[in-house]
């Protein structure tokens, strides 16, 4: 079985560190996640004023994100938190009464060139995912903060630390081991 993992890239950036981690599990758990990367970049900022009419960018990313078993967030941290395009990219998945991400197995990685990783931007992430008009089902205790990113690739963007790869792979034994329970759970 593989598992259909939307991964929202939660940096704008060209040169994203993140998306660098998630084509790194991408090509490493290929037979395991079939994960397609989701950007954000294009996504109008959100208003009421538009929120029943949304521009086709908006109906776009909702449905890439809702055509998934699971979601995964890659989440850098800008000035102790989650950048404004992520937070205006879940204000669109919360809205409309279709509840894309609502009970949806999901789990969270982050990086940033800084020491402690994304700790703070992912703490205010799993705080906004807490709404009940988002509420997808997290991983819990599988925290990945790669911290000090920059040091962790090769010249060419590839993820060579062997440490931090062992440790995606356990998180990723552990999410597909969960994605199981919480389907299971789900269906009776």
């Amino acid at each position: 079985m593989t598992i259909k993992v939307k991964a929202i890239i939660g940096s704008t950036s060209s040169t994203s560190f993140n998306l660098k981690i998630v084509e790194h599990m991408r090509s490493r758990y290929a037979g395991k996640l079939d994960i397609t990367p989701v950007f954000i970049n294009d996504l109008e900022m959100f208003s009421i004023d538009t929120e029943s009419n949304p521009s086709a960018n908006v109906v776009d990313f909702k449905n890439n994100v809702k055509d998934s078993d699971a979601v995964l967030f890659a989440v850098p941290e800008y000035n102790f938190s989650i950048p404004g395009a992520l937070k205006n990219a879940i204000d669109w998945l919360s809205r409309g009464g279709d509840y894309t991400l609502q009970n949806k197995p999901g789990f969270i990685v982050g990086s940033s060139m800084g020491a402690f990783g994304s700790i703070r931007a992912q703490i205010h992430l799993r705080e906004i995912l807490s709404n009940p008009a988002l509420a997808p089902v997290l991983l819990p205790g599988n925290e990945v903060y790669v911290g000090s990113v920059h040091e962790k690739m090769n010249e060419d963007g590839e993820l060579t630390d062997k440490a931090t790869i062992d440790f995606l792979d356990s998180v990723v034994y552990n999410f597909i081991e969960f994605y199981k329970k919480t389907t299971v759970a789900a269906n009776v």
